[in-house]
Formats: structure tokens, C-alpha cells, sequence
């Protein structure tokens, strides 16, 4: 059983105390208990639905954690909802530790996963443990998240030797999108479904302590849930999954893009948003902005001083 986190303080290799808030500067944690990926994975035991959310900067993710959600995923979505590219394929190993960091001094509760970006452990098995770990150590993350089945077997197998937690992803995995020829359902015929069980056992197999579902039919993935022992998390996956992710922006309609279906819009920050900023416009430029009540002022004493400077200044120039 591998354990991140605990409960209160751990022993370091000097003898020592060290907290286990050690990344968010020593403050005290939040009433929430913190949750790990022992947390998760009981909560399958117990049937008990798993949260997760993306984000991506310190006040976002803040208030995600504190509405009490699970999981907090640092996603490589952030290459097209915060940075503005095609797809996920550009974004870098730095952009992604950056805004890793903003998130952990946010985050107190909610489990923090990054996502490996692109290039970084598709090749060579060494440097995608080096990526991994400098996740943990330069950013803070608790666990990564590695896209693909049965051929990453190997190298998930090295990370969680690194102590780092894994969790896995298959199904329609944005990384291939050129190699599936686009955005696409996934497993929508037998032989797609056996190998997306395959990949999921696989997964299970090799350690990971959640498995992510993107884009495959609810039935596949209602029967890859009851196979393997490790949480499913769905993205357009159906309602039978463990536990369920979106994308921050998405939830919000801060996004460009054409809605997938899967999507649900709990609000439209998009207008609220445009509403404020076209308000704050109007009002500086009809000069309601700022009001007298919005400004400084001096003091009583040093306003009387001006002001009778100001009137030394005026009779000297009606004098000449």
C-alpha cells in the first residue's frame, strides 16, 4: 500500500520534526482534513463519489479548495485555456512548474497532481523520472499524472520507486492527438474497448492510485470501474466512474472553444466578467470613476497649510 501524506508530524532523517505543510510556508492547515491518495482510494472502498477540479493560479485553485474539492489538477489543459494554444502539445515542463507553484500556495486540502506535459516521458525512462521529481521537489505536487496504458507500465514503475504517486490516464488522451487523428471517442468497438481494459488492468497493475477516463462510451467505462481496485476519474466518460474532473474554465464558460458535450456550465463567468470590465469602461470614461468617497485625502491640518500656500502663490500673481 503506498501512503502520501499523513496525519500530524513525521520524523526526518535527523530526528527532527518536520510539517507536513512544510509547502505552504508553515501555515496551519484548514479545517478540512488533508487528503491524500490513501484519502482517495477509500473513498472507492466506500463508494463515496471523488471530486476533482483543474486550476491553475494561486486564487482560482484557493477557491476551489476551499469549496472542498478532492483533487486539484494542474493540467496541461492550461496550454489552451490560460496561455492560448491549439492544443496541449506546446506547452513547456517550465510554464507547467510555474503554475504548479502559484497552485501549492494556495492549495491546504485538496490533493495537488500535475500534469507531465508533453516530451517529457515519452522518450527516455530517466528523464521522465527526473521530470517527476522535480514536480514534487521544485513545485510541490503530491503526484503526477502520465498519459497512456500499457506501454507506460514501465516508467510508472520507476516513478512510484522515486516515491512519487501516479495517476494514469487512457482513453481519449489529448498527447495523441495526432496519432488518433483528432479529438475522438475512444473503445467504440471490441477490439477498442479490450484494449482500453487492458491498458486499465495494466494501470492497476503497475500502482497507480487513480485512473483517469476521457472520452470512451459510459458502459466501457462502468465495466473498467468494476475491474480494476484503483479509483476511475471520468471526463466524458458517464456517471458510473468514481469519481468525476472538469476543467476549471469550462464549468465557468471562460472558454473559447465550441462546448464538448460532456461539459456542464455552472455559470457564465465570461459575461460577468465582460459586464464588469464594460461597466469599469463607462464609468471612467463619464468620470464616475473613482468618486470622492473612492479617494484619499490629506489631513485637516496639512490641507489648511496647502490651501494657504496656494492662496500666497494666487496674490502674487495678481499682483505683478
Amino acid at each position: 500500500m503506498r501512503v502520501t501524506g499523513g496525519i500530524g508530524l513525521s520524523p526526518n532523517c535527523t530526528g527532527g520534526k518536520m510539517s507536513i505543510t512544510s509547502f505552504n510556508g508553515g501555515q496551519p492547515s484548514s479545517a478540512r482534513p488533508k487528503v491524500t491518495t490513501l484519502t482517495i482510494q477509500e473513498k472507492k472502498h466506500r463508494r463515496e463519489p471523488i471530486t476533482c477540479l483543474t486550476a491553475y493560479d494561486y486564487a482560482t485553485s484557493r477557491l476551489v479548495d476551499e469549496a472542498g474539492i478532492d483533487m486539484i489538477l494542474v493540467g496541461d489543459s492550461l496550454a489552451q485555456v490560460v496561455l492560448g494554444y491549439d492544443s496541449t502539445l506546446p506547452v513547456t515542463m517550465e510554464e507547467m512548474l510555474h503554475h504548479t507553484r502559484a497552485v501549492r500556495r494556495a492549495v491546504k486540502s485538496a490533493l495537488l497532481i500535475a500534469d507531465m506535459p508533453f516530451g517529457t516521458y515519452q522518450g527516455d525512462a530517466t528523464e521522465g523520472v527526473r521530470n517527476a521529481v522535480r514536480f514534487v521537489k521544485e513545485s510541490g505536487a503530491e503526484a503526477v499524472k502520465l498519459e497512456g496504458g500499457d506501454k507506460r507500465v514501465d516508467l510508472i514503475r520507476r516513478v512510484l520507486d522515486a516515491e512519487i504517486p501516479v495517476m494514469g490516464h487512457i482513453g481519449l488522451t489529448p498527447q495523441s492527438v495526432h496519432k488518433m487523428g483528432g479529438y475522438k471517442v475512444q473503445g467504440k468497438d471490441l477490439a477498442g474497448v479490450e484494449q482500453l481494459v487492458k491498458d486499465a488492468v495494466a494501470l492497476d497493475r503497475a500502482g497507480v492510485f487513480s485512473i483517469v477516463l476521457e472520452g470512451v462510451p459510459r458502459e466501457v467505462a462502468a465495466m473498467i470501474t468494476e475491474e480494476v481496485s484503483v479509483p476511475t476519474i471520468g471526463i466524458g466518460a458517464g456517471p458510473d466512474c468514481d469519481g468525476q474532473v472538469l476543467v476549471f474554465h469550462d464549468i465557468l464558460s471562460l472558454t473559447f472553444a465550441p462546448k464538448a458535450k460532456f461539459v456542464r456550465r455552472y455559470a457564465d463567468g465570461a459575461a460577468l466578467i465582460r459586464n464588469a470590465v464594460e461597466q469599469f469602461r463607462t464609468d471612467v470614461e463619464t468620470r464616475n470613476y473613482p468618486s470622492d468617497e473612492e479617494s484619499y485625502h490629506l489631513p485637516k491640518d496639512t490641507k489648511a497649510e496647502l490651501d494657504a500656500i496656494l492662496r500666497r502663490k494666487q496674490l502674487k500673481a495678481y499682483s505683478r
